[in-house]
This record gives structure tokens, sequence and C-alpha cells, in this order.
């Protein structure tokens, strides 16, 4: 029976978690990799098809998904979305507290969902958004504590389940299929055969049953793909334009330390953790050196890019609040004796304060200059018809689709396809025409004739644009052949086609 004291720090994490999160719920835009998303699934509500009828990089799971909150909350609504951002991290939270639960204890788990809830946001506001990370968190964790789970059957039947939520995970962000890897070699672990007392050839069988929930899950996908008409281009913006045309060493050196500081206690957790061959970690050693390989396929997958975005680095913080979890419910419940005063209760919550407190004025701080809708936008807003289609030339492309509410004239909602643009950051003097993508631009003249352009817009008029129409002989010719400037706002030119 839950003691009252139990169901009061519960509650409590739960109130910090939506306090973590109330920037983004009064938020009254997408914050940033929400935009793509968003309109990649606005064409989806309005019977388009993700890769051929607007294009990003993402798999497929993540747009529906998008999809199914703007369906039922209708487009444009960016409450509901955040609230569902909100329940997703509460889901994860609940999973980690199951597994705590089941490796140690209640406390246990209870200390890895406060760890999530106040570090899964680390620093950065644009970590709020309903990303990748946070959304393949949920099926992934989900996936291990059915994996760590106990069992009635020795065939245990239920990691068929677990291969199925490891495909989700997958099918929201693709580095989530690298943390399968570690799930399926800790069933095949001999420690782990002995802790349940199975033999080698059961053990097989049990990684086999993960492996076959993954891969009916994903033949299952790819066969509505297939049906759809899209399984090779989704095939294509999912895996093969994924190339690395640079390594950025330096954003990926500051960005690692950033982390590390801003999440210390986590990292100095699962260190304590590393060090602990035969204490509390003794008689769970399979599940030990499996959430140590999870962090390491965490790494990979945080790295596998070369861009190192501050959200990739959320894919770290599940193994980490579980490998650190066990040893800060033992100071933390005074059950043990902290050698060090930097573990003492009082300045551990000082610190985990004083961190949440500083995570949530740079969210509200950012957030706050982004308010406002842009100039670009509300001028499409008001000299436009709803049904009327617009092109957005430049890098903020999906903000101005989704705050003009209007549906974009080309599948190319990001302009990457049509300038060969490297993601991560600016590469100046870099010419990267020749990564434009084959065909892209006799595309972009299809779409167009298909629904016209009543505007265009150039968010590269400022000035030393890295991209600007003029270096575009297939764009600058519409512009100049049917296309009258109308409006220069904030952000660039409007442009309206000629009567």
């Amino acid at each position: 029976m839950l003691t009252r004291a139990f169901r009061f720090a519960a509650l409590g994490i739960v109130l910090l978690t939506v306090a973590i999160r109330l920037p983004s719920l009064q938020h009254p835009q997408a914050i940033d990799d929400e935009e793509p998303y968003s309109v990649v699934a606005n064409e989806i509500v309005d019977g388009g098809r993700p890769y051929i009828d607007a294009v990003d990089r993402k798999p497929p799971l993540l747009f529906w998904t998008y999809a199914a909150v703007f369906k039922i909350a209708g487009k444009y609504n960016w409450m509901a979305l955040h609230a569902v951002a909100l329940l997703w991290t509460l889901g994860t939270m609940a999973s980690l507290y199951a597994i705590g639960r089941q490796l140690f204890n209640r406390a246990t788990g209870l200390v890895a969902a406060l760890l999530y809830s106040a570090f899964q946001s680390w620093a950065v506001a644009k970590n709020l958004a309903f990303n990748g990370e946070m959304l393949m968190n949920l099926p992934l964790v989900w996936a291990w504590s059915i994996a760590f789970g106990p069992s009635s059957s020795k065939l245990r039947p239920e990691l068929f389940a677990a291969g199925v939520l490891l495909c989700a995970g997958f099918l929201l962000k693709q580095p989530a299929a690298i943390a399968a890897v570690p799930l399926g070699i800790y069933l095949l672990l001999p420690s782990y055969r002995t802790s349940r007392g199975i033999t080698k050839s059961i053990s097989f069988v049990q990684a086999t049953m993960l492996t076959a929930g993954f891969f009916a899950a994903l033949g299952l996908v790819a066969i509505v793909l297939a049906r759809q008409g899209i399984l090779r281009d989704a095939f294509y913006w999912t895996f093969t334009s994924h190339d690395i045309p640079h390594v950025f060493w330096e954003t990926g050196i500051l960005h690692t330390l950033a982390f590390i500081g801003a999440c210390l206690p986590l990292v100095v957790g699962a260190g304590m953790a590393f060090r602990d061959r035969n204490g509390l970690w003794a008689t769970r050693k399979p599940e030990r050196a499996a959430l140590f390989g999870l962090l390491v396929a965490s790494v990979i997958g945080a790295a596998a890019g070369a861009r190192f975005y501050p959200h990739y680095y959320i894919q770290l913080v599940p193994p980490l609040a579980l490998l650190a979890a066990p040893h800060y419910a033992q100071l933390w419940g005074n059950r043990t004796e902290p050698r060090v005063w930097f573990f003492r209760p009082a300045v551990m919550a000082g610190w985990l304060t004083v961190t949440v407190i500083a995570f949530s004025f740079a969210h509200w701080k950012l957030l706050a200059g982004n308010r406002e809708s842009l100039e670009t936008a509300r001028h499409l807003l008001e000299h436009s018809a709803p049904n009327d289609r617009i092109f957005v030339w430049g890098r903020s492309a999906a903000g101005v689709y989704l705050q003009a509410q209007r549906r974009p004239a080309s599948r190319y909602i990001l302009t990457f396809p049509l300038t060969g643009l490297v993601f991560g950051a600016d590469l100046p003097g870099v010419d990267t025409r020749n990564r434009i993508m084959p065909g892209a631009w006799d595309k972009l003249e299809e779409d167009f004739r298909q629904h016209p352009p009543r505007f265009i817009v150039d968010l590269t008029a400022g000035s030393d644009p890295q991209y600007p129409v003029r270096d575009f002989p297939v764009l600058s010719k519409l512009l100049a052949e049917r296309y009258e400037p109308v409006a220069h706002t904030r952000e660039g030119l409007v442009f309206q086609m000629r009567p």
C-alpha cells in the first residue's frame, strides 16, 4: 500500500514537471523542430503524404504522431501539442519509475523520474520542443522496462511487445535503432542467464522474440508506406539523405562540456554506478552492464550526425538517470553516509533547485522573445485567401507557413534539397551547390505547375545571404517574369503573382 509520503513525493515530481514545462505550455508558437514537423503533419491532415507533398528527413511515425494531435485538436493548436509533450514526458518518467522499482525499490524509481524531469530539457529552451529525442525516449524506456521485468514464462512472449516498442522508437527518430542493440545483448549475457535460471538456448529464443517484434512492426509500417506509394521516398529521406559532409568538432566539444556541466549530478551519479561492482549493483550486474551499453549507444546516437545539436543529448538522460538513481536514493534516504560533502541531501537539494530555476529562467527568457508572429506571416495572413499557396525561400520557411496558416506550394518546405545546405552551422566560403539533390529543381517546377504559389517569400533578401535568389536561375527567372514585390518586411521580401 502506498504511503502518504510516497504519494506526496510522486505528486510533487509531477507538479515540478508541469512547472518546468510551463514556458512551452504558455508559448503561442511552435518551438524549433516543431515547425517543420507541423508543416508535414498539416499536409497529412489535409490529405497529403509525407515525403511526396512535404519533405523532411524524419521517420514516418513522428509525422503521424503530430498529424494525430492536429487531427484531434485542430491545426496550429500549440497548446494541445505542448500538452501532449508534457504527457509524453510524464509517460517516460513513469517508465523510468517502473525500472527503478523493479531493480531496487520505489524510492529509486522516484529518483529516476525526478532526474529525468529536472534534466530532460537541460539549459536550452529548444529542448522543450516536442522533438524526436523526446518522442523516442518513451517507447524505448518502456521496452527496457518490459525486458528488465519479471516473467512467469521462460520464453517471455512479452519481449515481442518490447521489440515493437523499440521499432516504434526507431520510427520516431533514427538513433533509437542503436538503443535496441544493447538490449538484445543483455538477453544473451551469461550473467542474465544465471540470474533468470535459463539455458543458452532459451536465452537465444528470448532474443529472437525481441527481434521478431522489432521486424514485425517494421514490416507492417513498410506495407503501409508501400500502399501509400511512398516507401521508396520514405527510405531515401529517412536513411539515404543522411550523409556527413562535415564534422562540427568545435560545436561537439562545446556542447558536450555544456551538457556535462549543466547535468553534472547525472554524470557523477553514473560515475558512482561505474565504480560500484559489488555494492548496490552486486545482484543486478547484467542490468548494470545493459544500462551502460545503452549509455554508450546513446552517445553514439547523439554523435552520429556530427552536428551535436543540444537536443541530441536528450537521449543520454534516461540511462544516466537510471544509473544515478540507486545511489542518490540511498544518500537522500539517509540509508548511507555520504563520503563527500557534495552528496549531502541538503547540498544536492539546493543544487537541483538552483539547476531547475536556472533552466527555467533560460527557457522563459528565450521563448518570451519569440512570442510575436513574424511580420511576413502577418502580411500573408492579411493579404491572401485560405486556399492560396505560398512558397518561402530561406531557413525559417516552416515558421512562415505555420504562422501565415497557408499551405506550401512545393514539397520542399525546407529548401536544403534545392541549395545543398549542410545542417549544423554556417560554413562561410563553402559552396554547397554540388550537394543539390538531383532533379530537385525539376520537381519544384512540377509542384508549381500543379498549384502555383500566389506569393513567394525571399527570406534571404537581407545583407550577405548565404543562398541569394540570384544564384538560382529557375527561381530568379520566375520572380522576374511572373511576380512583383509587394512588401518589404523585417524578415525579407514578399512577391505576389502578377494578374
